[in-house]
């Protein structure tokens, strides 16, 4: 999963990939709802996600979450960890999940070895942080149903690009709280947004699960444009 979503961003040859299959991996198993990270640990390791969803989020002084990002499979959501030492932010499973845990030493050796994997971990910082400022246009100038357009919008293509959705369908183990934590809203707002959607045949969310209905109208209404998830440079 993470050589399939390296690929996404960049074009790495089968000596990179080799590289990267010969990395030493610890799987592990972790329950919905346990720390993976906590802000203020020194991790040794990176993980990426093999299945189920994880979230990074700070807690206010007030004890109010926010949540400002979720990872699916294959994403390296502690990758900055290779140098900053300390964690600023918890990382939280959201779900049952699958993890894989590579050394910094490991990483950091193939990095040296080989520039295109280097490269590769590079630019998905960069895409991470690309993401970042959006949802920060998202929270800080969209109305409560444009930002949950846009989060779902965003959410299919990542999604998509990693070949983990069905048509226009996709699994979200997450609650209406998750989603409040992660817009701005309160659960309230969250759900009134959700039945006006689902009313109008836009889209719904129900049983951890996403449906699209016209995916079209919902990139519309959030004014999702997909040009900062920087898709056009992988393998195709």
């Amino acid at each position: 999963m993470m050589i399939r979503k390296l690929r996404v961003n960049t074009r790495l040859k089968e000596d990179d990939v080799s590289a990267l299959r010969r990395l030493s991996v610890q799987v592990r198993q972790i329950e919905a709802g346990s720390l993976i990270v906590r802000e203020g640990d020194h991790p040794q390791y990176c993980c990426f996600l093999l299945d189920g969803l994880a979230c990074r989020s700070k807690i206010a002084e007030t004890g109010k979450r926010q949540i400002v990002s979720f990872h699916i499979p294959g994403d390296m959501p502690d990758l900055q960890s290779l140098f900053l030492e300390t964690m600023d932010h918890d990382l939280t499973a959201m779900s049952k999940a699958k993890l894989g845990f590579v050394s910094h030493h490991a990483l950091l050796e193939v990095a040296k070895a080989r520039w295109s994997v280097a490269q590769a971990l590079w630019r998905d910082t960069l895409v991470d942080a690309a993401v970042f400022r959006e949802w920060i246009v998202n929270l800080a100038a969209r109305s409560a149903p444009a930002r949950l357009a846009h989060l779902m919008a965003e959410l299919r293509e990542r999604f998509a690009a990693v070949g983990l959705i069905a048509g226009q369908q996709f699994a979200l183990p997450i609650t209406q709280v998750d989603l409040a934590d992660a817009l701005g809203l309160t659960p309230v707002h969250v759900n009134r947004v959700i039945r006006e959607l689902r009313g109008d045949g836009v889209l719904d969310v129900r049983r951890k699960m996403v449906s699209l209905n016209d995916a079209a109208k919902v990139a519309k209404m959030g004014g999702f444009n997909d040009r900062y998830l920087h898709k056009d440079q992988g393998d195709t």
